[in-house]
């Protein structure tokens, strides 16, 4: 019996498909005391969990899948936790190559690279050039990301321009600022997931979400599994993305 193609098997045409999702991964903490165990088992199975879902929405042609994995307010949890975290990382960047060659998926990140351990930072760059000329889904880790900061960062960059005399103030648009933030290659999330029940955006890719849909679960981060991801999907497909204008017939 011939097996259908991921497409087939959701059952949502491919045009009804998100082109960029956005995940905030929520819950592993909660996850993990709820079972009796330290938070760092949380983000253990986070860790692990983030293969399913990338190889899900990689086979499912979504063309670009943003994971918000450390903001710039993590810092301020404790140091054993952030430590871990940034092994955790290091060893999500090697052992997972393979699998991001194999789907044809392109790594990229966002965020500050200043205060990110070395060790970090040369399994990313390794990862990022060994990817670059991918053609299918692009990763993009939201790595000591903060939406703000990334504002801050292009008001900075139009400011420069602009002292430079490369560009008249008058000519600032809202494609100007698009051109000047981190995700300035990547079109902006059709849908923002959020786990764990949260109805708030946490300070993630304020600019880029203003007509995102949104959807929440309740499943913490390590529950939220292929099946999940699928209710998400289909609920996506059966609304009306209006972007302001009237639905039809009214």
């Amino acid at each position: 019996m011939k097996s259908l193609d991921p497409q087939e098997a959701l059952g949502i045409a491919p045009q009804r498909l998100p082109r960029h999702v956005a995940i905030i991964m929520d819950g592993n903490g909660r996850w993990a005391e709820g079972r009796g165990l330290d938070r760092i088992k949380g983000h253990e199975a986070g860790a692990a969990n983030v293969r399913e879902i990338v190889t899900r929405c990689a086979r499912l042609g979504i063309q670009c899948l943003t994971l918000y994995s450390f903001s710039t307010e993590n810092w301020n949890r404790p140091l054993q936790e952030i430590a871990h975290l940034m092994k955790l990382y290091v060893k999500y960047l090697i052992k997972e190559r393979r699998e991001i060659m194999d789907n044809g998926i392109r790594l990229i990140q966002i965020g500050r690279r200043v205060g990110l351990p070395e060790e970090v930072l040369r399994e990313l760059d390794e990862t990022v050039v060994m990817s670059k000329d991918n053609q299918g889904m692009r990763l993009c880790l939201a790595l000591n990301y903060s939406s703000r900061v990334e504002l801050v960062d292009a008001v900075r960059s139009i400011a420069q321009r602009v002292a430079a005399g490369e560009l008249d103030p008058d000519q600032i648009d809202e494609r100007t600022v698009s051109d000047a933030l981190y995700t300035a290659d990547l079109p902006d999330p059709d849908l923002l997931i959020r786990t764990a029940g949260e109805m708030r955006v946490s300070n993630f890719l304020l600019w880029q979400i203003s007509y995102a849909e949104l959807y929440v679960t309740d499943a913490y981060w390590p529950d939220f599994h292929e099946e999940q991801l699928n209710q998400a999907f289909r609920a996506y497909a059966g609304r009306d993305r209006r972007f302001g204008r009237l639905a039809e017939g009214s």
